[in-house]
């Protein structure tokens, strides 16, 4: 063969031996699931989003791990500049040159995603769902407008569905996934995961017992706590205390009082049906003491949101009543006077 041959040649054999290196190093659906798929559970047990969503959408938005934002940036959601203050980076979306998040590790990425989610309204109504409910969460987020993509639930439930993606979510809910410790998370490939979830690891140690109640953790209230005070000692989103206990800004806590780390479930446990009101008991503090949503007791009694019921009443925790428990009926003979609330019980 020709000198002449060789000089074209060469460059084309040289290019194809960089492209077979570059797709050897690539990450696979399976490997990335495998990879992740602890940091995802973590993060359900934590927040409350779906280990199958989280995952899904790790597919889909970093192309398994192998695209220019996750390698690069370490940015596995496709999660653009917003309000934040961190380190950019300009990549072609819907866009040309459009600004990204970039983290120290696909950690940190998993820590915001769920940040994101959880601390934004237009993404609130996903939390009422049920943790297993992949295709609600998988709908909502289309409707909320998490991404362009015009099928873009399809494309997250087939992902969960030809992975079995959902298995993880059981794992979580049937309490078999052993939380391990954030530093044992898999490293990214910039090599700082470890580095970075020591240093979140660090950061979050307080001597303050954390108990469970529901499968939720929760802390009880020392004289002098505040809401910034127990989320600053215990590495807290902003919005998370306020969010999880159904709390208003600025409100004062008493000593004593149950605070809940995670979000509260739709039921109260198993063995825990029926709760009968006493004497100056207020429904919130029912939801507080049985680790459920005061959303769920108002739906589950029927009941007008807001209103409080008198002591003796038997209110269901798991299930939903037959007949409404309250009727509202106007007042006889009185013009102008607002309904009233009548009792069944």
């Amino acid at each position: 063969m020709s000198i002449r041959k060789w000089i074209w040649i060469l460059p084309v054999l040289f290019f194809q031996g960089f492209l077979y290196g570059q797709r050897s190093s690539e990450l696979s659906r399976e490997e990335y699931v495998s990879t992740y798929a602890s940091l995802a559970m973590r993060e359900m047990s934590r927040v409350g989003i779906p280990a199958s969503i989280t995952l899904a959408q790790g597919c889909l938005e970093s192309g398994n791990g192998n695209s220019r934002l996750a390698r690069v940036a370490n940015n596995h959601f496709g999660i653009k500049c917003h309000e934040w203050d961190g380190k950019k980076i300009y990549h072609d979306d819907d866009r040309r040159n459009e600004c990204f998040r970039v983290y120290a590790s696909a950690y940190e990425s998993y820590l915001d995603h769920s940040a994101f989610l959880s601390t934004r309204n237009r993404y609130a109504f996903l939390f009422e769902l049920d943790s297993d409910d992949y295709k609600g969460w998988a709908r909502g987020l289309k409707k909320a407008g998490y991404a362009t993509a015009r099928h873009y639930d399809k494309l997250l439930i087939e992902i969960i569905q030809d992975n079995e993606l959902y298995q993880y979510d059981r794992l979580v809910l049937s309490g078999d996934f052993e939380e391990g410790d954030p530093a044992e998370q898999p490293a990214s490939r910039s090599g700082t995961d470890r580095a970075a979830a020591s240093a979140a690891a660090a950061s979050s140690a307080s001597m303050r017992e954390i108990r469970l109640n529901n499968n939720v953790e929760y802390v009880v209230t020392e004289p002098g706590d505040t809401p910034e005070a127990l989320r600053n000692e215990l590495d807290l989103y902003k919005n998370e205390i306020y969010r999880y206990n159904e709390l208003e800004p600025e409100v004062e806590l008493q000593p004593g009082q149950i605070i809940y780390l995670q979000p509260k479930r739709k039921k109260a446990a198993r063995g825990n049906e029926v709760h009968v009101v006493q004497e100056g008991e207020t429904l919130y503090e029912i939801s507080q003491k049985y680790g459920m949503k005061l959303s769920s007791i108002y739906r589950f009694n029927q009941l007008v949101e807001g209103q409080e019921v008198p002591a003796g009443t038997r209110l269901y925790l798991r299930s939903k009543r037959k007949e409404p428990l309250l009727k509202l009926e106007p007042l006889e003979e009185e013009e102008g006077e607002s309904m009233q609330f009548q009792f069944d019980e």
